[in-house]
C-alpha cells in the first residue's frame, strides 16, 4: 500500500473512532430498544457501523451519525422477523415496524416526514402507524 493511501485510511480509522466514541451509546440504547435485547442489538449496531465505515469517504459532509442511523433502521427493518419474538421488553407488545416508527420519531427525534421517506411509507401511513404504536403503549399503562 502506497504512503498516502496508508495515511488515507489511518486518517479515516481515527475520524470513525472518534465518531464512535461520541455516538455509539446513543445508537446502541436505539438499536437495543429496535431489538429488544441488548446482545441482539449490538449485533445489529456493529453491522450498521461497519458499514458506516466502509461509506466513510464516500460521505463527504454528511452526518455520520445519520447515515448509521439510517443504516440501523434500514437493516432492523429487512431483518423485521428475526425481531419478532417478545422478549420482556416496554416494547415487546409492538410489531417490528411500530417500533421502528416510535424509535425514529420519540427517541432520535427525526421529523415526520424524513422518517415517512427514509422507511418508504407517505407521510400519513407513518402517522397511522405511529399513532398506533402509541395506543397500544397507553393500552399497557
Amino acid at each position: 500500500m502506497g504512503a498516502r493511501r496508508e495515511a488515507q485510511e489511518h486518517r479515516r480509522a481515527r475520524e470513525f473512532e472518534a465518531f464512535t466514541a461520541g455516538a455509539a451509546g446513543r445508537l446502541l440504547h436505539a438499536a437495543t430498544l429496535l431489538t429488544g435485547d441488548p446482545a441482539e442489538g449490538e449485533r445489529l449496531l456493529v453491522a450498521a457501523l461497519a458499514r458506516t465505515y466502509a461509506d466513510w469517504f464516500r460521505m463527504r459532509g454528511e452526518d455520520p451519525y445519520v447515515h448509521t442511523r439510517e443504516e440501523l433502521a434500514t437493516r432492523f427493518a429487512h431483518h423485521a422477523w428475526h425481531y419478532r419474538r417478545p422478549r420482556g421488553g416496554l416494547l415487546d407488545r409492538l410489531a417490528p415496524q411500530e417500533r421502528l416508527v416510535l424509535v425514529l420519531r420519540l427517541y432520535e427525534g427525526v421529523a415526520e416526514e424524513q422518517a415517512a421517506a427514509q422507511l418508504g411509507l407517505p407521510a400519513e401511513r407513518l402517522r397511522t402507524v405511529y399513532l398506533r404504536a402509541m395506543a397500544t403503549m397507553r393500552s399497557r399503562a
